[in-house]
């Protein structure tokens, strides 16, 4: 049985472009699916292609159990879509705006008023339910925006980038909120620039690049495919490095990298935790005083970087300066 979103060899071209080029998806019901990828990757386009915003080329894809290319209508009655900008009329009230999403989907006015009332309470806007849009914060109309997403409480949503351009404080406000949702039982495609959004977010990622899911799987199982744990220690002495390199290579699972001008030796390990406080005594044996020990695990950084060629940074910087021609 396919998930709550599926999606198989999903293709669509604009011109000479190739934005999609076979995509493959599928998202069990109830979780998180993070959608990754640089600028240009698709991830947009796809997101489009699943909301009914755009029509595939070929391809199939099925939203919570309708076929998205024969009943788009119905799709569009099961889902919510909060997209990059909040999308909120600014003269109209938090909770007018609201109301009015309940209205459009032919709820009546009573019913609307109650739920634009629920909605502000779980989405800390009832001290500002009364207030212009136009007077809230970048956070706050986030926020209102995600609610209106969910005035009907649509069993998927789709979030492209809910969180771009909000501070900190905000992020984690928001990332709150899409973790409650996810609770109650909501399916949930994200897409998001920051890998700590996915890593905190996620049950499963898939990289997207050229159009092509590249990578799928846990956050733990991409990073297993970068390589396992390591061991960076950085001595006080040069003279003692090669000394070091010795101890290191007794541990290690793997050759020890060495960079003589920063005095920091590298190697493979594994054994955690356990394995370094082991390292540091038979250092301390050894006489080699060090100035920094660690145990560094991959990131989703470093699966981004090995997969697509580049850092995930590089490509939010892009995306920022509006470089992507399509998404």
């Amino acid at each position: 049985m396919p998930g709550a979103i599926y999606a198989e060899g999903l293709v669509k071209t604009f011109g000479d472009v190739r934005a999609l080029d076979g995509v493959d998806l599928d998202v069990p019901e109830g979780t998180v699916l993070g959608l990754l990828g640089p600028n240009g990757a698709g991830k947009t386009t796809t997101v489009r292609c699943l909301t009914t915003l755009l029509r595939p080329d070929s391809g199939k894809a099925v939203v919570a159990g309708v076929d998205v290319l024969r009943h788009p209508d119905a799709v569009r009655r099961s889902i919510g879509l909060s997209g990059q900008f909040a999308a909120v009329d600014e003269y109209l009230t938090g909770r007018e705006n609201l109301q009015m999403v309940g209205q459009l989907y032919q709820m009546k006015a009573k019913a609307a008023r109650t739920r634009a009332a629920e909605l502000l309470e779980q989405f800390n806007l009832a001290d500002a339910a009364d207030r212009p849009a136009k007077t809230y914060s970048g956070g706050m109309r986030r926020r209102l925006d995600l609610a209106a997403a969910l005035v009907v409480s649509p069993p998927v949503m789709f979030m492209d980038e809910p969180t771009t351009g909000l501070d900190p404080r905000n992020r984690q406000q928001l990332w709150e909120v899409i973790k409650r949702l996810v609770s109650g039982g909501t399916t949930l495609l994200l897409t998001t620039q920051y890998l700590e959004e996915a890593d905190h977010l996620a049950h499963d990622i898939a990289v997207v690049d050229h159009g092509k899911v590249i990578a799928k799987g846990t956050s733990d199982q991409l990073k297993a495919r970068t390589g396992g744990e390591r061991v960076e220690v950085v001595v006080h002495e040069r003279d003692h490095m090669a000394t070091a390199a010795e101890v290191l290579r007794g541990f290690g699972k793997g050759d020890t990298t060495v960079e003589d001008h920063t005095r920091k030796l590298t190697v493979p390990v594994t054994g955690g935790a356990k394995l370094l406080a082991e390292i540091i005594r038979e250092l301390d044996t050894r006489g080699i005083e060090i100035d920094d020990i660690g145990l560094r695990r991959p990131t989703l950084d470093d699966v981004f970087l090995s997969l697509t060629g580049h850092t995930a940074e590089t490509a939010g910087q892009d995306e920022d300066n509006g470089k992507e021609a399509v998404k």
